[in-house]
């Protein structure tokens, strides 16, 4: 009898540092990194080609919002800076006019000076043309300046003009819904012919590639895990195994906080513990919510 209840006590023990070795380190739920694509404009939903569960790849066009208005706006704008411009002055012809009768006057000035060689010309006729030719080049540098001073005017003008259609411009382009990041569509929040405004959800994606299972270990395992850890991660199988697969810390806490009251005993509750995450490609098993566990290699 003493050594049936021994060979029990036996057996009982050894299960008990089986169960204990072949526990996991850590439990946790697998999420992963969700993105809310919210409109960036105010307007009818023209367009929203996204239905859960689709792919979506990187600056795709899913969708577009009504730019009507802001078509017109640029319109007008553009007609503003044509009406603007058609009053800058002709410069280079009005110039060219006087630079013509400077020419004239150094041919004349010319002539002149062959003549007063020979005497047959006098000083004053010389004095005339130099005081004409010095009256046309001041005249010259006048008419420059205050057409220059104009054609500036005109051009600070337009300048907001052309600030307001690149403000326009760019508003349009926000009118297109452009997928951000590559994932999958998790919810969709609005359908076609909806008005939305600035800011309103459209639809929340994830990238379902790279699974992050976040779990929560107590103090006295925070020295046998850091960043960048290679850790084993199992998930429940229907046949009742568990399958393993390979991991890498990411992510630990620097500070401590009370376990999560999704567990369920009150001595569980008031333990402190660190989080972490645990980096895991999807091979397509994993899902956002799913229960895993996290084990230590050694």
């Amino acid at each position: 009898m003493k050594t049936t209840i021994a060979a029990v006590l036996s057996i009982a023990f050894l299960a008990a540092c089986s169960s204990k070795e072949n526990g996991a380190d850590a439990y946790g739920n697998f999420e992963s990194t969700e993105v809310i694509v919210s409109a960036e404009a105010t307007g009818r939903l023209l367009r929203l080609d996204v239905e859960e569960g689709q792919v979506l790849a990187e600056n795709t066009v899913v969708g577009g919002i009504d730019s009507t208005q802001l078509h017109l706006r640029k319109a007008q704008l553009g007609a503003n800076i044509k009406a603007v411009k058609s009053r800058v002055p002709e410069v280079n012809p009005q110039l060219a006019v006087i630079r013509q009768q400077i020419a004239t006057q150094q041919k004349e000035k010319a002539r002149i000076e062959n003549l007063l060689k020979a005497n047959a010309a006098t000083p004053k006729q010389l004095d005339d043309i130099n005081g004409a030719i010095a009256l046309l080049e001041k005249q010259y540098s006048s008419t420059a300046s205050t057409l220059n001073t104009q054609v500036t005017g005109l051009s600070t003008e337009t300048q907001p003009l052309e600030f307001q259609v690149e403000q326009v411009k760019d508003q349009l382009a926000q009118t297109r819904v452009l997928n951000p990041v590559n994932g999958t569509v998790l919810v969709k929040y609005v359908e076609t012919g909806e008005v939305v405004s600035y800011g309103k959800p459209l639809y929340k994606l994830a990238d379902l590639r790279t699974m992050y299972l976040r779990a929560y270990i107590g103090g006295d395992q925070l020295s046998a895990v850091k960043t960048g850890q290679q850790v084993n991660v199992g998930i429940d199988q229907p046949d009742g195994t568990v399958k393993q697969l390979r991991g890498e810390i990411s992510w630990i806490s620097p500070e401590a906080e009370f376990t999560p009251k999704t567990v369920q005993t009150r001595d569980e509750r008031v333990r402190q513990v660190y989080a972490l995450k645990v980096r895991v490609q999807n091979d397509g098993s994993l899902k956002i919510g799913m229960p895993g566990e996290m084990r230590i290699t050694k």
